[in-house]
């Protein structure tokens, strides 16, 4: 029996996954099975740091709000400020406020002395 040619789609479909992996190093970019396994993977994490990330950046909100909190009253928290927000109901996020925090402390004991 004679051989026969395959067409161009497996090609094809070769050469979209190796323009995702030509970043990559090593066999990573250039045999096609650790190819497929490397996008996996890379997008397996980046699915999942997108989540951490978020996680990440909350933390150092509220790590930033709670530094600059603690400076201005020996015994007011981060809890307790945030507490006291909510009863007033003021509607700023914890990312607004660290960069409040960092940018103009000054704005940061206003808002804290007047929610006391």
């Amino acid at each position: 029996m004679t051989r026969i040619k395959r067409g161009y789609i497996a090609r094809r479909r070769r050469a979209k996954i190796r323009l995702f992996a030509s970043s990559f190093r090593g066999a990573h970019s250039r045999l096609t099975r650790t190819i497929i396994q490397q996008k996996i993977r890379a997008l397996v994490s980046s699915h999942r740091d997108r989540d951490r990330q978020k996680r990440d950046f909350r933390r150092l909100w509220i790590t930033r709000i709670n530094a600059v909190i603690r400076e201005n009253g020996v015994s007011y928290s981060y809890s307790r400020f945030i507490h006291n927000l909510y009863k007033r109901q003021l509607l700023l996020n914890r990312k607004i406020l660290a960069q409040i925090a960092i940018l103009n402390r000054n704005c940061l004991y206003m808002i804290s002395n007047e929610i006391i």
